[in-house]
């Protein structure tokens, strides 16, 4: 192991001792939001001394073994203890290098995730609403709390534009596993409009935003803001559709727009509009400065530019392809209907072979 990386070792145990008593001060237990900061710290870097120490368990069993392995009588034990140690090792390394890789801190948050139906008409809505749908089940299956925040139907029931807010009652990192979704979605298929059977293809915008904390760096200056309060549209009983309880908020410097028309409290839709506002505008501040960073880096998942086609999903040889990282999977049915994880997993382990493949060059 290479001395760099037993420096850090190092110190992510001093961290885990310092984090032990933090969360043994009753102080800091009734402080919700930094226990719960400080337990997910904790798990994170418990998970990584607890190899670190299996590491060094089979480094003293492999030292063992050679010694061993002077005594002619148990060479052939010593043997194979020397292998299976060796094996062991180099698994652990390479689990311990991926548990160091930079985090980005936005990926524990909670999240927005927009979709917008592009080329291809009412099948494009409709193709939205079948996105909405696999990512609303994905959520169940991980246990996070999904909350439409705006609708704009189109005539057949799909969607022009939906805005859905997911978030982890766990503290789980919600942003983490659904931020490389963002892009250009193209869907391949027989329309339900289509009379003579003939193969469509349509797209649709998804984005992933990181919800902002309360005390994010975007400051919305309300002399920057337009509030217009209009009558919601869809579904929602008599009461939402005879008082003006949706809210529409203009940030005049960039033209971004968010409503909410989900609730029939006109202040609770204003908090939640302004929510939508600064996540897109903290997004927004992000893509401008990952733009000035690839003129010297470019990423393999990209920078989540939503003109980017990053997936085709063939309806009628039930495949899925990621163009990114040239992943097909014929699943198609199951991960429409929310099983997800083959995909956000196998665009983790590429990033993360990015990340590991920039060390080694840096290393080097």
């Amino acid at each position: 192991m290479k001395p760099a990386l037993r420096q850090q070792l190092a110190r992510y145990a001093r961290r885990l001792a310092e984090l032990d008593s933090l969360l043994a001060d009753p102080s800091v237990m009734k402080d919700g939001n930094a226990f719960r900061a400080l337990s997910r710290e904790h798990t994170e870097v418990l998970g990584i001394v607890e190899r670190q120490r299996q590491h060094a368990q089979r480094e003293r069993d492999l030292a063992a073994a050679r010694e061993m392995s002077a005594d002619p009588e148990m060479a052939e034990m010593a043997a194979e203890e020397i292998a299976a140690a060796g094996a062991d090792l180099e698994r652990l390394e390479a689990e311990l290098q991926r548990l160091l890789l930079p985090r980005d801190p936005d990926d524990a948050r909670a999240a927005y995730l927009e979709i917008r139906a592009g080329t291809g008409g009412e099948e494009s809505a409709l193709f939205a609403a079948d996105l909405l749908r696999m990512y609303t089940r994905y959520a169940d299956r991980c246990g996070w709390k999904a909350e439409l925040i705006s609708e704009s139907e189109s005539d057949l029931g799909g969607y022009k534009e939906v805005v859905l807010h997911l978030a982890s009652p766990a503290g789980e990192p919600v942003y983490g596993a659904l931020r490389y979704e963002s892009g250009g979605h193209r869907v391949q298929r027989v329309p339900a409009t289509e009379a003579q059977g003939r193969i469509h293809t349509s797209a649709c915008t998804v984005a992933v935003l990181p919800e902002a904390d309360e005390s994010a760096e975007v400051t919305l200056n309300p002399a920057e803001l337009r509030i217009d309060t209009f009558r919601a549209s869809g579904a929602g009983g008599q009461h939402i559709n005879k008082t003006d309880s949706a809210v529409r908020v203009t940030h005049l410097p960039t033209g971004l727009v968010a409503e909410c028309q989900d609730d029939r409290s006109q202040h609770r839709n204003k908090a939640k509009a302004l929510a939508v506002l600064a996540a897109r505008l903290r997004d927004r501040e992000r893509i401008e400065r990952e733009a000035r960073e690839a003129a010297t880096r470019k990423g393999l998942i990209g920078s989540g530019d939503r003109s980017d086609r990053i997936r085709t999903y063939n309806f009628p040889q039930g495949r899925l392809t990621d163009h990114r990282i040239n992943l097909t999977l014929y699943q198609l049915g199951a991960i429409m209907d929310g099983d997800l994880e083959p995909v956000v997993r196998a665009l983790q382990a590429a990033r993360e072979a990015e990340l590991l493949a920039e060390m080694e060059i840096g290393d080097a």
